[in-house]
């Protein structure tokens, strides 16, 4: 029996943009203003985010590298610290901290939800440890406030990687609003909020903010605006070319504005998902706490992975791998520690195609052939 596929399929793709139609006039009105650099269109972003989130700011750069790479820096994190951090996660995670002159300790994930504990982290401190960079993998929060009194203690800084977790809630709070914490997001062109390409960090206080604004733009002090009002500009240390783009910050305010219709969205698509693979034997799903979170993508563990991997994608379904261990790679291998957990969860993690455009009879297809998939593999199967 041949499964048709929905028409249209939207699950060709394992992610891509959701767009609302006004961010083209947006992009085009930047154009033809002519400047495309860091201008009052970002700085009109910054301020919607920092408003959204309930926060005094947010200062955008170019990436969510970036982000990570200046709060690294703008918190102190340089040469012979270590910094905590687990090995699942995009290898721009790991070398963020490696740019900042530090070095990775990676730890053990929950298989269940593939974010880092508590627990955890107190195994894993030493006498150089800088900081601890929770990775909020899918959008889930990682909630540290037990140990947060002993880190501070210990004058260790914590660092989200939130590249994936706009939107989602940590204990009530928007994740980037919780105090004491420095939170680096992504606005790459598959987050929850995409302008194509950025990144955003949420600074502790107006100094770390006003250092971070100088590390994203080589050192200079001055804004652009004053910049242009005088005859030179001052370069008090070092600084990256690490701002954002007026072009992708008028993306960015359209895709804020509509950012509630799509968190609602991804909600129901992972609530579909989870629905039907509660009946698909074989597949595990990672949980990301749907009620708090607003979903980046819906990730399952399933024995034989690449097998599955080749025949989903052999019918046209856009399955990935979000993301080989990190402690195992050539790059870092130099700090490979056995995590056996986060091992055995790398051969099996599977990403399903999981995007705002997709619906309900998307995510209904994929799981039907998923589970053909899973039958195929099982002893029993004839």
């Amino acid at each position: 029996m041949t499964m048709a596929a929905p028409d249209p399929f939207e699950a060709a793709e394992n992610a891509r943009p959701f767009l609302h139609g006004q961010e083209a006039t947006a992009m085009t009105e930047a154009l033809q203003a002519g400047q495309y650099g860091h201008n009052l269109l970002v700085e009109q972003f910054e301020q919607s985010v920092a408003a959204y989130l309930g926060v005094s700011d947010m200062v955008a750069v170019s990436s969510g590298t970036a982000a990570l790479h200046v709060a690294l820096l703008a918190a102190g994190v340089g040469p012979g610290d270590e910094v905590i951090v687990p090995s699942q996660t995009y290898c721009a995670t790991i070398h963020a901290i490696v740019a900042s002159g530090a070095h990775p300790r990676f730890i053990e994930i929950n298989p269940k939800t593939l974010c880092i504990e508590a627990h955890e982290v107190l195994a894993a401190l030493t006498p150089t440890t800088r900081a601890v960079l929770p990775v909020l993998y899918g959008g889930r929060a990682v909630d540290l406030s037990s140990i947060r009194n002993e880190l501070t203690e210990r004058r260790i800084v914590v660092i989200e990687d939130a590249a994936h977790a706009f939107g989602s809630r940590c204990a009530g709070i928007l994740v980037g609003a919780q105090p004491g914490v420095l939170t680096c997001f992504s606005f790459g062109p598959i987050k929850n909020l995409t302008c194509g390409q950025g990144g955003g960090v949420v600074p502790r206080t107006a100094a770390e903010a006003d250092a971070l604004r100088s590390l994203r733009a080589l050192g200079i002090t001055q804004s652009q605006h004053q910049r242009a009002a005088t005859t030179s500009y001052t370069v008090e240390g070092f600084g990256l070319r690490a701002t954002m783009s007026a072009l992708n910050a008028a993306v960015g305010v359209v895709q804020l504005q509509q950012f509630e219709a799509v968190a609602a969205k991804r909600k129901d698509l992972w609530r579909a998902y989870a629905s039907r693979l509660r009946t698909c034997a074989g597949a595990s799903l990672v949980d990301v706490d749907v009620d708090r979170t607003v979903p980046f993508n819906c990730v399952v563990h399933v024995d034989d992975r690449d097998r599955v991997f080749t025949e989903l994608r052999e019918l046209g379904i856009g399955v990935g791998v979000h993301y080989p261990p990190n402690h195992i790679q050539p790059a870092f291998e130099r700090w490979y520690r056995p995590l056996p957990i986060t091992e055995q969860s790398g051969q099996q993690l599977m990403s399903l195609p999981f995007h705002p455009a997709m619906t309900e009879e998307d995510a209904r297809y994929v799981c039907l052939a998923l589970a053909r998939a899973l039958r195929k593999g099982s002893p029993c199967a004839s």
